[in-house]
């Protein structure tokens, strides 16, 4: 029997150069896809996978249409003398056309489990859309796109119908593996048709075994060599010199771009969202400002508009007197030009990328590569982690990956530095050295700097001013002292962890009564006219006949019953009742923290204890300081969930 083998070349041929320009035409396509936030997505999206799910001659047929003599595309051809019908380009263009689906939607697929932070990292450390595109979305996708690869040739391979109709079944020139096996079984020749079967399925198996093999060891063989050499032991973080940094993390002294003195980020804009309309304007200087507020108040989406990541539907952000945005004037600064360095939760880190390679990553491309390595050097000093720069993220622990993240952040050496709830992903030790390390830069970053935290403490240690946000509403700002002391509003002080509070009325200059706590209580400073509630937190109140908390004041002093406690390793949270004793675990006005010693001392005073409010603590609060709705809450639901 003489066996023509011309068919096993014309599939192999075809199906790796439709692979290849499904390969490009699919990812660009996904990419462009995974962008696109426009009307007519689910339409574009349907045309592009139409060919996955249509039958085979359907496809041929309409290719038919388009590249047959009396088609568009046909017709414009024959003006230079080109025919594609019945030719081996015929069969390229099937194949390409049916294997594309697999292609774009597998990218796409791939793209979007890719982190966005990680983009929107790339994007604030000066990389281009497509510096992010062929450096950042390409590599991390890369496993989805190779299957994209071997689905779309596989595909590709095993193309029939629409090949048939388009390219014809013409041996030597455009008759493939599925078309010989067609006419071989059509025409009785079973033996011939079973030996292209067989050759079908070793090159399938082939391709699948030989992806599969590369996909399980190719990552992991740089690890396991550092593995097998003993490289891979992590730092203990517990050994290392916190108190006495070898360096901070500093400009360098030569860099060209100094920056203006004073200092000056001034932001002002307005954006609609969902749950309600963000509506801020602030300025901040050199020092770290904190901006404080719940879940979803709009802390976070404040930060992406400075760096650009989101962009308002009014006003204006400028810093250092370099106009970032203004909708009235049509500038939207692109993120890679804000020279913003942002820290976000999560790190962020490119895990395809070295230690090494993140920091430098922002780094200008007229850099030498000594001048890199220098400088990178100095960073993973400046972070206690020198000799790890070969090193890759998921080689670290949590505090090394967000030390990698600072030193690469302020590396790119920004105007502004952008902290999103740096430490939350941390345990309480790392949390504690990072926020020594972080303390120490931010002393020697000559930048603005903005701090988003849900730590009451952290904030307070970091920033000496403070900025409370609540449902998109600046509703206090100023120096931390002055907001923690004298909050004004109810809502600010729930926000900076009060947890007593009472509906209080006005009964003279100096006195008001608390309805929700039955007292009447008298006061030092003025009372507003508009004066809705009387709040004193929680470590303020003070136990009289104790040596520990003797005062001189014989005002607002009350008998009180234990209702029930909690403890921490170091602190009890009493329930109070005044006045009566107590009828049931949730009959409480107050809660009071003390320390242990306080405690094991009161314990030995026999009911009822006396309490005092002083009027110097006690904090006469507004319902509200603009546009936001409070709802007032009794102190015995609220408190539950505030921490102090």
């Amino acid at each position: 029997m003489n066996l023509d083998f011309s068919p096993i070349w014309i599939s192999l041929k075809t199906a790796a150069l439709a692979t290849l320009i499904a390969f490009f035409i699919g990812a660009i396509a996904a990419r462009t896809m995974f962008k696109y936030r426009g009307k007519g997505k689910g339409l574009i999206d349907g045309i592009f996978t139409a060919p996955l799910v249509l039958p085979p001659t359907v496809v041929g047929f309409f290719l038919l249409l388009l590249l047959g003599k009396y088609g568009p595309i046909g017709r414009f051809l024959r003006l230079f003398d080109v025919t594609i019908i019945f030719t081996w380009y015929a069969a390229v263009i099937a194949a390409t056309v049916v294997a594309f689906p697999l292609m774009y939607k597998t990218a796409l697929g791939a793209f979007q489990q890719i982190d966005i932070n990680l983009l929107a990292s790339a994007r604030t450390l000066g990389a281009t859309e497509w510096q992010v595109f062929w450096r950042i979305l390409l590599p991390l996708a890369r496993p989805g796109l190779i299957s994209g690869v071997l689905l779309a040739f596989a595909r590709a391979l095993g193309e029939f119908g629409a090949t048939l109709m388009l390219a014809g079944s013409i041996p030597g020139r455009t008759q493939t593996i599925p078309i010989a096996i067609f006419f071989a079984a059509e025409s009785g020749n079973m033996s011939q048709a079973m030996l292209w079967v067989s050759v079908m399925l070793v090159l399938s198996l082939t391709i699948v075994v030989g992806v599969n093999y590369w996909n399980d060891h190719r990552p992991h063989q740089r690890r396991s060599k550092r593995a097998k050499e003993g490289h891979l032991t992590l730092v203990d973080e517990s050994l290392l010199p916190w108190d006495n940094p070898v360096a901070p993390l500093t400009w360098e002294s030569n860099s060209t771009n100094i920056l203006p003195d004073p200092i000056e980020l001034i932001v002002d804009i307005q954006k609609k969202l969902p749950e309600f309309t963000l509506n801020v304007s602030f300025s901040s200087n050199q020092l770290p400002l904190g901006l404080l507020g719940g879940s979803g108040a709009g802390k976070s989406f404040i930060l992406r508009c400075i760096a650009g990541l989101e962009t308002p539907d009014e006003g204006c952000i400028i810093l250092n007197g370099r106009v970032l945005f203004d909708s009235r004037r049509g500038i939207n600064v692109p993120i890679r030009d804000r020279r913003v360095g942002f820290l976000f939760q999560n790190y962020a880190l490119f895990p395809h990328l070295t230690v090494a390679q993140n920091i430098a990553f922002g780094f200008p491309k007229t850099l030498s590569s000594l001048a890199i390595r220098q400088r990178v050097e100095k960073q993973l000093i400046a972070v206690q982690l020198q000799g790890l720069g070969d090193r890759y993220p998921q080689e670290l622990s949590g505090g090394q990956q967000q030390r990698v993240a600072l030193a690469r952040a302020l590396a790119s050496e920004p105007d502004i530095l952008l902290l999103d709830e740096p430490f939350s992903a941390l345990d309480t030790y790392l949390r504690d050295q990072l926020e020594k390390l972080l303390r120490l830069s931010l002393t020697h970053f000559p930048g603005a700097t903005l701090f988003v935290s849900h730590n009451l403490e952290e904030a307070y240690r970091l920033c000496p001013n403070l900025l409370i946000l609540d449902e998109g509403e600046i509703i206090a700002q100023g120096p931390k002292q002055d907001i923690f002391d004298v909050p004004r509003y109810f809502r600010v002080a729930q926000l900076t962890g009060c947890k007593n509070f009472s509906r209080a009325l006005i009964q003279s200059e100096n006195t008001i009564t608390a309805l929700d706590w039955g007292c009447t209580l008298r006061v030092n400073e003025p009372i507003p006219e508009s004066l809705a509630h009387v709040g004193i937190r929680a470590h303020h109140l003070i136990f009289t006949g104790l040596t520990e908390q003797q005062t001189r004041s014989p005002h607002n002093i009350f008998a009180a019953w234990l209702t029930t406690t909690s403890e921490t390793q170091h602190r009890m949270t009493l329930y109070l009742k005044l006045n009566s004793a107590p009828t049931s675990p949730f009959d409480y006005h107050l809660q009071v923290e003390v320390f242990k010693d306080t405690w094991n001392a009161l314990q030995k005073v026999s009911y009822p204890w006396h309490i005092q409010l002083h009027s110097t603590r006690l904090m006469l609060l507004q319902n509200s300081s603009g546009s936001v709705s409070l709802e007032y809450q009794p102190s015995h639901l609220s408190s539950m969930t505030r921490d102090d």
